[in-house]
């Protein structure tokens, strides 16, 4: 980094440690009693572990609470629990279990106010977003208690006149839930939701970043008359969660994995499923591009731009990774961006009204961030806002121009505010950078074309496309992912397909 960069870094810095200090003296986790968990939930009952480990304010550094470490005894006691609620829950009839997730929606809607502060304070995102993930979060189970009572077998016209053909689905068992950081609510009931409603138990591993959030999701459920054992939660810290991943894609008893995280991670944990063949879906990384062509509506195209790249300071999986624009508004399309960053982008905690931008999630994530930041600066970038690594893990928001295919940001998943844009000139070769990658999870892109729309969305290799819009997701729509993103979907009427068997039965021997 130059002189000057760094000499800008330092600046911010100061102004920026006043606010973190502040913050420390004007914030507190203050929610209603309930709902700030920090044993295990393993069959209904709330288990402490022979050690704890610290969660962190990362705005702050700051501890805010220890929470039970659990191991592979206690992840072994929570299949052990969900294999034995099985029996009894995939008998509920469909409406009973739609009962049951339609007052674990209530309330979460009741205490949306308290579960956004607890998403503020371990994951650092401002509160307005956390307000949406728990609206987002409590939507899917809205959905699946809604589609509970949608499970449809079929009817098979048969070829033989002295029988009959059906097809039924059954649940298929224990499912374990293995859930990030960045949106700890809306990814656990994303996942419970389908498997709650499909009569399947489940035993969450929560991240160890952004534990509490889970454990709150229990206290609900647990009042909303979930039953003992549908629903375990085994938080654990890093050093444990090998041994705890161990059993939880190894265990005889459990059926079904279910992962969101990074594609590496990913690819271990179906190497565990694989000895006892078990279900696996998994929404691994991502690497989305946005691409704005000349015909676009570029005021726009520039709010999508912000509201993808932006939201949760870079850190969803859906993210606009790549900003690709075509060359007749490639200008424009800066200056504009840039505008909007300086009216709509502050830096701070989560709790001050004002931040839009918090913290990454640690210090690991900014170093991560400012080294693709350095590299693509040392290729030839150029930084046209920000650039600089803050206090502690905040980065400023980064605006770079005359990024190319070479730079460590266009090759690889970000996971912070950073919006490299690249310069193309044809459609063609748009699409071709869009699909050089060996992920595929989302991808955006902006024109007023029809038939360059229909082109486009058909030619990317992605499981989502955002045409004309930056956010997309919804407990409506399928979420997955292409390539090495993943398999399976999330949401949608086929989100619940993913905790479900199709059993034939041929009936024979009825007289013609």
């Amino acid at each position: 980094m130059s002189a000057v960069c760094a000499l800008r870094a330092r600046a911010v810095c100061r102004r920026l440690l006043p606010a973190v200090h502040s913050v420390r003296r004007a914030h507190s986790l203050d929610v209603a009693a309930p709902l700030l968990r920090t044993q295990a939930y393993i069959n209904g009952g709330w288990t402490s572990a022979a050690s704890v480990f610290p969660v962190l304010d990362p705005a702050t550094g700051e501890e805010l609470v220890r929470v039970s470490d659990c191991g592979p005894g206690e992840a072994k006691r929570a299949v052990d629990a969900a294999y034995e609620a099985f029996h009894s829950w995939k008998q509920f009839t469909a409406k009973e279990r739609s009962l049951v997730l339609r007052r674990w929606f209530d309330l979460m809607m009741r205490h949306k106010d308290d579960l956004a502060k607890i998403i503020t304070f371990e994951s650092g995102k401002p509160l307005s977003e956390s307000v949406g993930e728990i609206l987002y979060s409590a939507s899917f189970l809205d959905w699946f208690s809604e589609e509970a009572r949608r499970v449809y077998g079929d009817i098979v016209p048969s070829p033989f006149k002295d029988r009959r053909m059906l097809l039924l689905k059954q649940p298929v068992g224990v499912a374990s839930i293995i859930t990030p950081w960045n949106f700890p609510s809306a990814m656990i009931t994303r996942k419970v939701g389908a498997a709650l409603a499909a009569g399947c138990t489940v035993v969450i591993k929560p991240a160890e970043d952004t534990p509490l959030s889970a454990l709150a999701l229990a206290e609900l459920a647990e009042q909303a008359g979930v039953p003992e054992g549908v629903v375990n939660v085994v938080p654990c810290s890093r050093e444990n969660t090998p041994s705890v991943g161990q059993v939880l894609c190894t265990d005889p008893l459990v059926a079904k994995i279910s992962f969101t995280g990074s594609t590496a991670t990913g690819k271990l944990l179906l190497k565990m499923a694989a000895d006892t063949v078990k279900r696996v879906s998994m929404e691994l990384g991502g690497h989305a591009p946005f691409i704005v062509f000349d015909s676009a509506d570029l005021d726009r195209a520039v709010r999508g731009a912000m509201a993808s790249k932006f939201r949760n300071s870079g850190q969803t999986c859906v993210c606009s990774n790549r900003i690709l624009v075509q060359s007749g508004v490639y200008e424009a399309f800066l200056q504009k961006v840039s505008m909007a960053m300086d009216r709509e982008l502050k830096v701070g905690h989560g709790m001050e009204p004002s931040t839009t931008q918090g913290p990454l999630i640690n210090q690991r994530a900014a170093e991560k961030v400012a080294h693709q930041i350095s590299d693509a600066v040392s290729l030839g970038a150029k930084v046209l806002k920000g650039g600089s690594r803050l206090a502690g893990s905040f980065v400023e928001p980064t605006l770079l121009a005359d990024v190319t295919t070479a730079m460590l940001c266009a090759r690889e998943e970000t996971f912070g505010p950073v919006m490299p844009v690249l310069r193309f000139d044809t459609e063609k070769e748009a699409v071709a950078i869009a699909n050089a990658t060996n992920v595929g999870l989302a991808g955006y892109f902006f024109s007023r074309d029809v038939s360059q729309i229909w082109r486009v969305a058909e030619a990317l290799e992605v499981g989502m496309v955002g045409v004309n819009e930056g956010l997309l997701s919804a407990a409506e729509g399928a979420f997955g992912g292409y390539k090495q993103s993943g398999l399976g979907r999330e949401g949608s009427k086929y989100g619940i397909d993913e905790y479900l068997h199709v059993k034939y039965v041929c009936y024979g021997g009825l007289e013609p």
